[in-house]
């Protein structure tokens, strides 16, 4: 199969540098390889995801020149397809309902496992229950669906990484498929929708390196191919947060509303990347230049006044 990439954004606020960074070195990866790059909307968090900042996405991509292949996937609109992936895994008995809320877990969690980004290692409280435990407790509640994780290391060659390790069991523990509002979970939707698009190739933030065990645990179960994988390290501010979460002058959509000149920022862009020096380019010159051994492989610090003196905003 032909290589095949992504960019998938979710639709919670304007786009800041640190996004536009990933979703350009998705786009370069793509054209470089001469293949085609699809733009997935992951809008399941729908009380924070507004149709204005998706028009918003839109508009900031084609400024920087990063078009897309096909008409984008939003997964509101893919309950039915969650549903039946769902129903697959319970047919399989890799699925089961909990009860638990968060403060449940938190107090029954054993801190020798630590955290994960899901939280507390859940404890497998609702694992046994009988078919009667469950039916008395669905009274009450609505439950949740859970992944029985399977035993022992995962682990997976990662493009920048190398050979990258996780026992999800003891780690994270049994991990949550579908919400207990019905929505399913990041970690169904992501695999189900890069499944269903033949997606071959998945540049992402490394804060998402140490979710890919518990993917690949369900492309094993529900027989899917899973793709290949490069985490980039992320971009972060001074102050050490993720440049993504940052306000104000780093919007993307601000810049280009300031009649900031686009190949100033995919200068900048291309600096954080090991894909330039800070100088305007263009985005035909930085497909010439993308190879994925350039990509860093540390987080990226962006100094304030670089990045104004790169943007030429002054002060």
């Amino acid at each position: 199969m032909s290589f095949r990439g992504r960019f998938a954004p979710s639709p919670t606020g304007r786009i800041h540098l640190g996004n536009a960074r990933s979703a350009l070195l998705g786009w370069l990866q793509a054209r470089a390889a001469g293949g085609q790059f699809l733009v997935r909307i992951e809008d399941l968090d729908r009380a924070r995801c507004k149709p204005q900042f998706l028009d918003d996405l839109y508009r900031d991509m084609e400024w920087l020149g990063l078009d897309w292949d096909e008409t984008p996937l939003v997964q509101s609109q893919r309950d039915d397809v969650y549903r039946e992936a769902l129903e697959e895994l319970e047919r399989l008995g890799r699925v089961y309902p909990c009860f638990c809320t968060r403060a449940e877990i938190a107090r029954a969690a054993s801190a020798p496992h630590g955290l994960s980004d899901e939280g507390p290692r859940y404890p497998g409280t609702c694992a046994v229950l009988s078919p009667e435990a469950v039916a008395e407790r669905a009274r009450t509640r609505v439950p949740a669906l859970r992944f029985r994780a399977a035993p022992g290391e995962w682990c997976f060659e990662d493009g920048l990484h190398g050979r990258t390790c996780q026992d999800v069991a003891t780690l994270v523990g049994d991990f949550v498929v579908r919400r207990n509002d019905g929505v399913a979970s990041y970690q169904l939707a992501v695999v189900v929708d890069d499944a269903a698009s033949h997606i071959t190739d998945v540049l992402r933030g490394d804060d998402l390196l140490t979710s890919t065990p518990r993917q690949l645990q369900i492309y094993e179960a529900l027989g899917l191919t899973p793709p290949r994988f490069w985490h980039v390290p992320l971009v972060l501010g001074e102050d050490g947060k993720r440049l993504a979460k940052r306000e104000g002058a780093f919007a993307v959509a601000e810049l280009r509303e300031r009649g900031i000149a686009v190949e100033r920022v995919l200068g900048l862009l291309a600096a954080w990347s090991g894909l330039g020096d800070g100088t305007p380019v263009t985005i035909q010159e930085l497909v010439r230049r993308f190879r994925p051994e350039l990509l860093p492989r540390s987080p990226v610090v962006a100094r304030e006044a670089l990045l104004k003196e790169a943007l030429g905003l002054g002060g």
